[in-house]
């Protein structure tokens, strides 16, 4: 369908999936095999100018939005999640520095980020605080023109391989999530180490790491916004980041879709190819129509947060929930359609199903999205009078 793309949007996507079948999938399984950090690929988006489409101009970016980087992360989750959630996670990152970073700030970190020299992470999550965001226990004390560090940090996306790190911490412990404050931390900072890395499920390629802070000394001006304002910073970033979850959703759930599709039309069985049965016929109907259904919602919402508004919790919820939700779905069955095939490591459905579960809980679980936007359900409702 003819989504009313740019030229300019349509070259980014373009460019995106050819990257992605040319220097992705030829190594998408051994990645997966061996949970080794895709250095190559960082490098070759880089090159092709992919950190940029999230970046101001006046920054070293393509001046883009939202809609080109979930471009970007669609056509990468179509071949591999891991990828993806690496180069997404990267944007996460950043949209600290985007939303909150003073003018020095953005000049001394953005362009560097929109070379691809330095990725970054975003740090929120910890041992006890997960989907309750407001209970973390990491502290930033105040001693002088510096804040000192102290805390672990959980399941951190790029860790140990980020170089620019955006951190919440408690400011102040007696205002609990009023009292967190963000920083920036930069990797090789005495005081910051990194834990294990993490052996999962899925997005192997993709570093999952513990970051530890002991005395930790970070410069005031590393400071985002002011202080009391890092649970601000946090949801600030998510609701920007949400929908190009949901883009990772789209896209792993397209590559299933596409396998499941080509592997039904070769595959004979009662003397005839397995597609022709009606039982997978409608599954693969069901299936077109929720990732149509997923990208509708993914693009309009992307536009809609390009268009500079205000309130995009509720549709950035929504895109993120709906889609990582047929993400799930769509993998599952694609494995259903192919069979014992499908249960195979010699075809890549059975990993883009371990790969989308993760969909549904990183960024905000989709019980917690459901959460939000019955929230803001109530809220129109409220103000609407009814």
């Amino acid at each position: 369908m003819d989504y009313f793309l740019t030229e300019e949007q349509r070259m980014i996507k373009d460019l995106a999936r050819q990257i992605a079948e040319e220097h992705v999938l030829p190594v998408r399984a051994e990645l997966d095999e061996t949970g080794e950090f895709p250095w190559d690929i960082m490098k070759i988006l880089a090159q092709a100018d992919m950190f940029r489409v999230f970046i101001p101009s006046e920054y070293g970016g393509l001046g883009t939005g939202a809609l080109e980087l979930c471009l970007v992360v669609e056509e990468l989750s179509r071949v591999c999640l891991g990828v993806s959630t690496t180069y997404a996670a990267n944007a996460l990152g950043t949209y600290p520095i985007l939303l909150f970073g003073t003018e020095e700030q953005k000049k001394k970190y953005l362009p560097d980020i929109a070379d691809g020299k330095r990725l970054v992470a975003f740090a929120l999550t910890e041992p006890n605080a997960g989907s309750d965001a407001g209970g973390i226990q990491t502290t930033a004390t105040k001693d002088g023109d510096y804040y000192i560090l102290n805390g672990r940090k959980q399941w951190i996306t790029n860790g140990g391989e980020a170089e620019i790190y955006t951190v919440i911490a408690l400011t102040d412990k007696t205002k609990g999530a009023r009292g967190a404050s963000a920083f920036i931390v930069e990797k090789g900072t005495p005081g910051f180490s990194f834990g294990k890395k993490e052996n999962k499920m899925g997005i192997r390629a993709s570093a999952t790491r513990e970051l530890i802070f002991e005395d930790c000394k970070i410069p005031k001006e590393n400071m985002l916004g002011r202080e009391g304002m890092g649970f601000i910073v946090a949801m600030k970033t998510l609701d920007q980041s949400r929908v190009g979850v949901g883009a990772q959703g789209l896209g792993v759930a397209q590559g299933a879709f596409e396998e499941a599709a080509k592997f039904a039309k070769q595959r004979v069985q009662f003397g005839q190819p397995v597609i022709s049965f009606q039982a997978v016929q409608h599954m693969l109907a069901d299936m077109a129509i929720q990732i149509e259904a997923a990208r509708a919602l993914i693009y309009s919402v992307a536009r809609y947060i390009d268009s500079g508004a205000k309130d995009i919790t509720k549709a950035s919820a929504m895109a993120k929930t709906f889609a990582t939700d047929v993400a799930m779905k769509v993998t599952v069955d694609a494995v259903q359609v192919m069979g014992g095939s499908g249960y195979m490591k010699d075809y890549p459905v059975e990993k883009m199903m371990r790969d989308a579960k993760i969909l549904q809980i990183y960024e905000g679980t989709n019980q917690i999205q459901r959460n939000v936007i019955g929230q803001a359900i109530i809220k129109e409702l409220t103000k609407s009078g009814i």
